[in-house]
């Protein structure tokens, strides 16, 4: 597949995938505190099943695309200490290993109905902070050089 058409997949994701997670920690976050406790509940759990209907795929697209451009990029991976670009690439797909095990975590608690708020909130925050180190490090692979 031709890698300007992997980048933008791997990035339409991304947006849909890191959006929903500032959403999620920022956004409803604020809002908490100005609505009684039953009606917040229901917001989260109407979001959480419409995430689970759509992140999936989003997560499909971002990972195969992710993985498609990581493989043109095996050199650079086979030593990642050789270069600045290999290295940040290697942190970054680590941390998108992260999110994932994250991600899956949370479906498989969900499912078993152990998922509760406090979970959620740090299973949130942590996916919020590994996205948001992603997503820099995906600038600075361009950018940064020694």
């Amino acid at each position: 597949m031709n890698y300007g058409l992997l980048i933008t997949l791997h990035l339409l994701a991304a947006i849909a995938f890191a959006g929903t997670v500032f959403f999620e920690v920022i956004m409803l976050e604020g809002i908490r505190k100005h609505l009684p406790r039953e009606i917040m509940r229901e917001v989260e759990r109407a979001i959480g099943n419409r995430a689970v209907r759509i992140m999936p795929w989003v997560l499909l697209i971002l990972y195969s695309a992710g993985i498609a451009m990581a493989w043109q990029h095996q050199a650079a991976l086979a030593q990642p200490l050789t270069s600045s670009f290999g290295l940040l690439l290697s942190i970054k797909i680590i941390l998108a290993i992260s999110v994932f095990g994250h991600f899956v975590s949370a479906m498989i608690l969900r499912k078993r109905g152990l998922l509760n708020s406090r979970r959620s909130k740090r299973l949130h925050l942590s996916v919020f902070f590994h996205v948001l180190v992603i997503v820099i490090l995906a600038k600075a692979m361009f950018y940064l050089h020694w």
